[in-house]
């Protein structure tokens, strides 16, 4: 997302430039994945974590460029608001104590960078929604200074023709009227990376679909946006509409939004880049000199620049990337599903149910997604994200039932089997499912404990909305740094 692009202006010869360039790298890719020209010897795993930048009284701070100068680490990234900052932690593989080891990593480098943030009056906050934000805070004038943000919010207003309406009924009701992309900033996120085979793309996307609901209640963590208590992931539709290119015209004609679930099981990792060209037109048309056809002909490796570039403007929740390390080439499922936080510990633990449930569910000998549409699967995915972990959910063989059932009957021993597919430590992996088998038996995350926290200082310490949001933040922000799983935090 934060790939630099010049500030520039795009005429008709680009589009049409760039449409036959993303062509033919689409006909280079498969020729790629005819071939198996692929790195599929040392699967690696991978972790981002966006985070929110607060002031000393819990709202947000407008200072990442000053944050990123202090902390001085190739590690941490602008993202799209001014107070929004990302992490990129190097890969690993999961055999042994790689989750321990990504867990020490992450811990370490964020309290190193807390304390160079804190010098110059800025915290961290690891959650799917700030809850301080107010619509002063999501303008135009809060974009980062990268001009790839910048342009990006020029062309999905030119392809709109119009503001973006965001309307959002749960517990709470919203309705805003937004003249940028800055309410997307709102959402941060954590994405895991899976490097798999072009053979396992489809197997292990698919499982990633499948199971993307569950991920979503149980990780719910962004509750409350623009002091109102909504869904229990709001990040979901407030991120959908936040990046919708379709008037209200377009979208009765069926066209497909650019944040999207998808509508189908796939057999290939190249059904979702043929998707992408066919169905959606360039947002950024950047052409780069290499010709992919005279690259793959004379046995170098395609950066595709184009093919990727137009795959980073589309937001699948599990989005397929093509990416080059050290002169091969590899496919990797971004997950993209759940919010950033509560904890490191928290995180990881995510991670593990993730990367253990996917594996079960791809290697299994009757594929789920052959027992179960695809439609249910989206339905899962936004119950789940209206109402968290108290939610009801389909599986095959089961029927209806609560998300926490599921979890513990069924998805927690097919976690723990793929884990040990993977080589993960046994006491680490006890100890990580351990953390969402909790989370299940208490009903509790991130987002139960801030709509609990935010009711009950409101009713028992008489505080107005406005006081109590901060109050959420300032306590969340010191049990954050506890590292104690979410499921065991007190409510004040």
């Amino acid at each position: 997302m934060g790939e630099d692009v010049g500030v520039r202006t795009f005429s008709r010869e680009d589009r049409a430039r760039y449409r036959d360039k993303v062509r033919r790298c689409l006909d280079v890719f498969a020729e790629m994945l005819r071939e198996s020209r692929f790195d599929v010897d040392r699967p690696m795993t991978g972790v981002e974590i966006e985070l929110n930048l607060v002031d000393e009284a819990s709202n947000p701070a407008m200072r990442n460029v000053d944050v990123l100068a202090a902390i001085a680490d190739e590690s941490f990234q602008t993202e799209l608001g001014q107070f929004n900052i990302e992490i990129n932690v190097p890969p690993r593989r999961l055999t042994g104590t790689g989750t321990a080891d990504f867990e020490e990593y992450v811990r370490a480098s964020l309290n190193a960078a807390e304390v160079k943030a804190r010098a110059i009056g800025a915290h961290m906050v690891m959650i799917g929604i700030l809850p301080t934000l107010r619509p002063e805070h999501l303008t135009a004038e809060t974009l980062s200074a990268n001009p790839r943000y910048r342009l990006l919010n020029e062309q999905i207003f030119a392809a709109r023709g119009e503001d973006l309406p965001i309307a959002i009924s749960g517990v709470e009701r919203l309705a805003v009227t937004a003249d940028t992309i800055t309410p997307e900033a709102a959402c941060t996120s954590t994405q895991f990376h899976l490097q798999v085979s072009p053979v396992q793309f489809a197997d292990y996307w698919n499982a990633a679909q499948a199971v993307a609901g569950i991920q979503v209640a149980v990780g719910a963590n962004s509750p409350l946006f623009f002091g109102r208590e909504l869904w229990r992931e709001t990040r979901i539709p407030l991120f959908q509409q936040a990046t919708d290119t379709r008037s209200e015209e377009i979208k009765a004609q069926g066209v497909r939004p650019r944040v999207w679930f998808g509508e189908r099981w796939i057999t290939s990792v190249f059904d979702l880049f043929e998707e992408n060209v066919r169905y959606f037109p360039a947002l950024l048309p950047v052409c780069d000199p290499e010709d992919p056809t005279q690259a793959l002909a004379a046995g170098e490796v395609p950066n595709l620049a184009e093919l990727r570039l137009h795959n980073g403007t589309i937001y699948r929740w599990n989005r397929p990337v093509y990416d080059v390390s050290r002169g091969r080439p590899h496919l990797r499922v971004e997950n993209r599903v759940l919010p950033a936080g509560p904890t490191v510990l928290d995180t990881i633990a995510n991670g593990a149910f993730y990367f253990g449930l996917v594996r079960a569910l791809a290697e299994s000998d009757r594929p789920l997604w052959s027992q179960m549409s695809f439609s249910a699967a989206e339905e899962n995915f936004t119950s789940c994200a209206r109402h968290g972990i108290d939610a009801q959910v389909f599986w095959p063989g089961l029927g209806y039932l609560p998300v926490t059932e599921l979890v513990l009957r069924r998805l927690l021993p097919l976690a723990q089997h793929g884990l040990d597919r993977w080589g993960l430590d046994p006491g680490e992996r006890d100890r990580l499912l351990g953390v969402i088998e909790q989370r299940c038996l208490t009903s509790r995350n991130g987002a139960t404990w801030q709509v609990e926290t935010l009711h009950r200082l409101e009713s028992a310490d008489h505080l107005d909305r406005p006081e109590a949001l901060r109050e959420v933040v300032r306590h969340y922000v010191d049990l954050m740094h506890s590292n104690r799983p979410v499921h065991e935090w007190p409510i004040p």
